[in-house]
């Protein structure tokens, strides 16, 4: 009995911390999608550098798209 009890507690606990990562990860993009420092730090963690151009043409994807646009890696 106490192991069935530990293991809905973990199920319900996975369910619970996933519908609340993609809560926070949607709240995330909604607010990179008005600040471009946002938008451009998070560029340069995953290894881009975007001109101001390529800024404006990612912020208008994400507005109209959602989610992040595709990126052409640099290569070194």
């Amino acid at each position: 009995m106490v192991y069935v009890v530990g293991i809905i507690a973990l199920i319900v606990g996975l369910v619970g911390g996933f519908f609340i990562g993609v809560v926070y990860l949607r709240k995330q993009l909604t607010k990179m999608q008005s600040d471009p420092q946002m938008l451009q730090k998070m560029a340069k963690q995953m290894g881009y550098n975007l001109n101001g151009k390529q800024m404006q043409r990612a912020q208008q994807m994400m507005k109209n798209q959602g989610g992040m646009p595709p990126m052409n890696r640099k290569k070194k």
